[in-house]
């Protein structure tokens, strides 16, 4: 059994101690960790190392984006792509040693205007989720877990109002349909809502409300999905919603699961 967990830590320097913290307090066997905004080189894998996390796969680049995998558990670097033609570090795969790959994703935010015409970056992330989808369906995933900040909330009850978020990016019709056909394109199964199906779940508050507590207006962005061959295997979901209250927090929560693989 392994335990993985995602993070989007906005800042990976910055949040050198939150990042140990968690590493201490939850342990799990690999943290998926996005939007780094750190060259590799310069991510700070000392106190990991120290903590046990020897094991590193990363893509990185200077003040933007980035993505790592460490663990605990010996990994092989298993490549990267470019979706959308970017040139963005947003996507690394690392395999474990039972053959699981896993794929870290940071999909593009897309602005504030959900109009591609008005919004070029609109364009990039429904163009990167369509890519998803294209490469799913072309090499379909086995053995696989795919985690990340996908930046999309897809269900009526991963935002906090539904009907007020329509228009809002991150939860907009096309956003979810586009997400929803690159699930399909990979049988790919939600982990999270596989272990918790019913109620309202979030993994982001926004950094503009003064007590995002009390606001609670929520939307979970960051999932865990596994290829149908192994979903099976997938329990203990959990959303820890209290690292959104630690000092300097990420607007982000690390979201966790749990395999018998």
């Amino acid at each position: 059994m392994f335990t993985i967990a995602t993070w989007n830590i906005n800042s990976v320097r910055l949040r050198e101690g939150l990042v140990a913290r968690f590493l201490s307090e939850e342990a799990p066997d690999v943290l998926c960790l996005q939007e780094c905004k750190s060259p590799v080189e310069k991510i700070p894998l000392e106190q990991f190392r120290a903590l046990g996390y020897t094991h590193v796969v990363a893509r990185g680049q200077k003040g933007y984006n980035g993505v790592a995998i460490l663990s605990r558990l010996p990994i092989t670097d298993a490549g990267d792509r470019d979706y959308a033609s970017l040139g963005h570090a947003r996507h690394v795969a690392a395999r474990l040693e039972n053959g699981v790959t896993i794929h870290n994703m940071y999909v593009p935010a897309g602005g504030d205007i959900p109009d591609r015409e008005q919004n070029e970056k609109f364009g990039q992330k429904l163009d990167f989720v369509a890519e998803m989808r294209d490469v799913f369906h072309a090499d379909n995933p086995r053995k696989s877990i795919l985690v990340g900040d996908l930046n999309i909330a897809p269900r009526e009850d991963d935002v906090w109002s539904h009907k007020q978020m329509r228009k809002i990016v991150s939860h907009t019709p096309i956003e979810v349909d586009h997400l929803l056909a690159a699930q399909d394109a990979g049988n790919w199964v939600d982990v999270t809502r596989q272990d918790i199906p019913a109620g309202l779940l979030y993994s982001w508050w926004s950094y503009r409300a003064k007590d995002w507590d009390a606001a609670d207006k929520g939307r979970r962005l960051d999932h865990i999905w596994a290829s149908g061959d192994i979903a099976n295997a997938a329990h203990a979901s959990r959303i820890l919603r209290p690292c959104r209250g630690w000092d300097q927090p990420s607007d982000h929560v690390p979201v966790l699961a749990s395999f018998d693989l």
